[in-house]
This record gives structure tokens, sequence and C-alpha cells, in this order.
């Protein structure tokens, strides 16, 4: 084997211990599943547009909750305000598919080129408006300002815990420091 093949094989093989001592593989393949998962999200709630609308217009009525008259003025009553909230957490979702997307496609690439700044720095700003949707959103806004948790039948508290617990593993994974190995 010639200086210039050893070389290489020297450099592949630094490259291999590099990848494996960094968050990198697990934050582009979390990131990649994220971003799969909005995406599919934004796809069933635009051509089965029906269905989370009616499920967005129960919530935001309150109608299938306790009907406590302490809670009640909180309800949003009015259809056209009911769907375009419903609107815009499509947007909202869409808008953050696009952004994971592409964090995904920069850490494939970063897989391929050892720089990860973008995918990290893009995959942050999906992952954070995924935590927004699902924590902010779903949890606190439907699920304790409009009593979602008392719905038997519009209840998406499970749904939006399991996204949120995806976000959050994500973002944990991503921002893990890098254990950059010795040239040995």
């Amino acid at each position: 084997m010639s200086d210039q093949e050893q070389q290489q094989d020297r450099a592949r093989a630094h490259r291999r211990r590099v990848l494996a001592a960094t968050p990198a593989p697990g934050a582009a393949a979390l990131t990649a599943v994220a971003a799969l998962y909005m995406a599919v999200v934004v796809i069933g709630n635009v051509t089965d547009f029906g269905t989370n609308q009616q499920f967005v217009r129960h919530v935001l009525a309150m109608d299938t909750t306790f009907r406590d008259p302490d809670l009640m003025w909180r309800a949003v009553e009015i259809p056209a305000l009911q769907d375009a909230a419903y609107v815009a957490v499509i947007i909202w979702e869409a808008v953050t598919a696009a952004v994971l997307l592409y964090s995904a496609w920069l850490w494939g690439a970063g897989l391929c080129s050892g720089s990860y700044g973008r995918a990290r720095a893009a995959g942050n700003t999906g992952l954070v408006m995924m935590v927004l949707l699902f924590g902010l959103g779903f949890l606190v806004i439907g699920g304790e300002w409009f009593a979602m948790w008392q719905s038997e039948q519009w209840n998406g508290l499970d749904a939006a815990t399991r996204s949120l617990i995806l976000a959050t593993a994500t973002l944990l994974i991503t921002n893990l420091p890098a254990r950059l190995p010795s040239g040995r």
C-alpha cells in the first residue's frame, strides 16, 4: 500500500471515529423523523381537513367538557374564529415541516462534510416550533385553557405529549457536545 493510500485510510478512519463520537448521526436521524412526522401531519390536515376541523371546533367551543360556568367564558364559539385558528395551526405545521426537512437535508450533507452548524441551527428553529405547537398550543392552551383534558371524545393530549417528547428528545440529542477523539 502506498503512502498516499495509507494516508487516505487514516483519514477515513479518523472521520469514522469523529462521526461515532458526535451526536450528528442521531441528530440527523431524529431530525429526519421529526421532519417526516410534521410533513405527514400537514398532509393529513390538508387532505382530511374536516376531521381535525371538527376537533379544533369542539376543543375551542368546550362543548364536551364538564361545562363548568367558571370556565365556560373561555369558550370560542364563533366558527370563523375556530376555523382561523385551525388554518393557523396548519400553516405553523407546514412551516415547521419545511424548516425540519431543510435541517434534515443539511444534517445529511454534514455527515459527509463534517460541518453541522447550519443543520443544528435550522433544526433548533424547527424543533422549537414543534415545542411551541405541541407544548404551548396543545398542552397549555388546548389542554388547560380550553380544558381539553375534560373531554373524553376530543382530547388530543396524548398525541401532543408524544409529539412534544419527540421534539424535546431531538433538541437534546442535537445539542449534545461532541467528544472529539484523539488523533490516534
